[in-house]
């Protein structure tokens, strides 16, 4: 009888083979990306440098930068006035959300090797840009009238996508999908209102988005280096956060700027002769802020994803 009703359990468990393999310790966030970052980072530094060259060195860069600048005179009427109070609150907006998405981060979930790389990541963004305005030599006379005074890379573009970043870089894998579109919006909205005020040009702006990308990157990478217990994640869709929606929608936003630009150009090129270009060095200067700022968010967004560790499955 007993020998019968122990014949008949099954067991719950199958008995371990002795002889396979013991499972691979998981992958820490982070590994083998680091030459993507390392990539990365250089890329974002020969980019800043080449458009430091060309629009501020060359006649046909300043001639380009300039006439954007000047075309949005025509949007400074009750759209301007906006811009204005926006820039205004700007830098309070920039370090509000970033400390309190920072400090709830750091108290509440006691990510504090996280949190102090992005805060240091941000400030030196920040001394980095104004470092290089006062570094960087005036704008030589190419035959352009503009003014000479260097105004690259702009400082409040830098301070806004430089929140963006640090908020992007202390949450968690699932939510940064939904940081990144929405930091990325805000850091394009600031750098295409600096436009529209006249503060800044196209190129200062795209040149704060390769600063903050250039701290950013190397910043990223330590803090998955270091955050291996959090950095982890099921893939995009485990959560309405991980959605690829928010991916597909900077994506789409950076073509919608790309077919705005290449319609400005051929506008531009078929009023060569003429020189009557109300408005499409604005817009062309528009696409370029937008599409440099969705492609950060895009490219970012994928890189921290792919380099994010993904959790083991419960049968292994």
């Amino acid at each position: 009888m007993m020998f019968r009703e122990q014949g008949s359990r099954h067991p719950q468990h199958p008995p371990k083979d002795l002889t396979a393999a013991p499972d691979p310790a998981p992958r820490p966030a982070g590994a083998g990306t680091g030459p993507l970052f390392l990539l990365a980072t250089a890329a974002c530094i020969l980019a800043l440098a080449a458009t430091y060259y060309f629009f501020v060195r060359t006649t046909t860069g300043q001639y380009i930068d300039e006439s954007a600048l000047v075309e949005a005179v025509d949007f400074h009427g009750p759209t301007g006035k906006a811009t204005t109070k926006f820039l205004d609150w700007l830098p309070a907006i920039s370090l509000a959300i970033a400390t309190v998405v920072v400090l709830f981060v750091t108290i509440m979930r006691r990510r504090w090797a996280a949190a102090g790389i992005a805060v240091v990541a941000c400030v030196a963004a920040n001394l980095a840009s104004q470092i290089m305005k006062d570094w960087f030599p005036d704008r030589p006379f190419r035959g352009v009238q503009t003014l000479d005074l260097n105004s690259l890379p702009s400082g409040h573009t830098t301070l806004a996508a430089s929140a963006a970043a640090a908020v992007f870089l202390v949450v968690s894998p699932r939510w940064r999908p939904l940081a990144g579109f929405l930091g990325g919006t805000f850091a394009v909205a600031a750098g295409v209102s600096t436009l529209i005020n006249q503060w800044h040009r196209p190129a200062d702006v795209l040149a704060a988005f390769l600063v903050v990308g250039m701290f950013t990157l190397p910043a990223g990478w330590l803090t998955l280096r270091t955050g291996n217990r959090w950095n982890v994640w099921d893939g995009y869709g485990e959560h309405w956060a991980a959605s690829r929606w928010w991916v597909a929608l900077s994506g789409l936003a950076g073509v919608v700027a790309a077919i705005t630009g290449i319609v400005s150009l051929l506008q531009i090129s078929a009023d060569y002769d003429t020189q009557d270009t109300p408005t499409s060095y604005f817009w062309a200067g528009v696409s370029l802020i937008v599409i440099t700022g969705y492609l950060f968010t895009v490219a970012g967004t994928l890189l921290f994803g792919l380099a994010a560790r993904r959790r083991r499955s419960p049968g292994r």
